[in-house]
């Protein structure tokens, strides 16, 4: 149901387009407009990974780091039968994490070192599965093509009264609607497709490191530094949010524009219900033994840091 229902979103969004089109120029705008969604696709199918993690300074991890970070990403990657993507750290204390790439062949994970620092090794390995489950099932891509739409929308809607033809189908009242009202609609299936796929992925995620509590309690220390911790990368590019595990906007008024992920209780409530209705126990920081088979660090004199240092 949930790949049935991105595809319904993912129609109506090219649907929008290119009515946007017609009313500007009739069929050979709706023509034109869809040779510039194309083209703008095309780009960003081939570069968005990279663009992405360079908006947000992320540097990549080397299979011998010392946290152990890659090595649990390869575990997981392997128990999810999927490629072993790359793996980034973004300096920033927010603690989250997001998933990019147009495919499993080509995708990477990031994550924050207040992630790092904030975590169980436990429920570092629930966000990880979550992201890799993203890759495994394609969302990257799906999102970075539905991130392009709005996009260009949004720059069509703003090029409506450039063109007579709008105006003289709508009117100039109609097309200052079309230009408010265009937007916000490619926002809102933007915004279901990501709430859809996160979903998904949450289950997903917890099938991977074979613990939804895991998870469920990652989401809830998320959530919790996410609404306090300012990310000024994510602040500059908010339409990047919807990419992230829980939504890492909250410093600016306009950010509730961007809600693009659904209620964090909601989704901890189905992975409680996944798990059998337990509870969800933060996991204590330091454990003994990495649930992938590594050893953990044994400095436990520091309790303000997280497994990571």
């Amino acid at each position: 149901m949930g790949y049935f229902k991105t595809a319904m979103l993912m129609a109506a969004m090219t649907a929008l387009f290119m009515g946007l089109g017609y009313l500007m120029a009739g069929s050979g705008g709706m023509i034109i407009a869809l040779v510039i969604a194309g083209a703008m696709n095309a780009f960003t199918w081939w570069n968005s990974d990279r663009m992405v993690l360079r908006m947000h300074n992320a540097h990549p991890v080397g299979a011998n780091d010392r946290s152990g970070l890659s090595q649990m990403v390869a575990e997981l990657a392997r128990n999810a039968g999927m490629p072993v993507p790359a793996v980034y750290l973004i300096d920033t204390p927010q603690p989250n994490a997001f998933a990019t790439g147009r495919n499993p062949q080509n995708a990477a994970v990031a994550v924050t070192t207040g992630l790092m620092r904030t975590l169980s090794r436990e429920e570092l390995a629930g966000v990880v599965a979550h992201e890799l489950a993203h890759i495994r099932n394609h969302d990257t891509a799906i999102m970075t093509v539905t991130a392009t739409f709005a996009g260009a929308i949004s720059m069509l809607a703003n090029f409506a009264l450039f063109f007579g033809g709008s105006r003289e189908r709508l009117g100039i009242v109609g097309t200052l609607a079309m230009m408010i009202l265009a937007p916000l609609a490619a926002g809102l299936v933007q915004m279901a497709i990501s709430r859809t796929r996160e979903y998904a992925a949450d289950k997903a995620g917890a099938e991977i490191c074979g613990q939804p509590l895991w998870l469920a309690s990652a989401l809830e220390r998320i959530q919790a530094g996410a609404s306090r911790i300012d990310n000024d990368a994510a602040e500059r590019n908010p339409a990047t949010a919807h990419m992230f595990i829980v939504n890492p906007l909250h410093a600016h008024k306009r950010d509730s524009l961007f809600a693009t992920h659904p209620a964090t209780e909601n989704r901890i409530a189905a992975l409680r219900q996944m798990a059998g209705g337990a509870a969800p126990r933060p996991q204590p920081r330091r454990e003994a033994q990495a649930p992938w088979g590594g050893e953990a660090p044994r400095d436990r004199q520091d309790k303000s840091r997280g497994p990571w240092g």
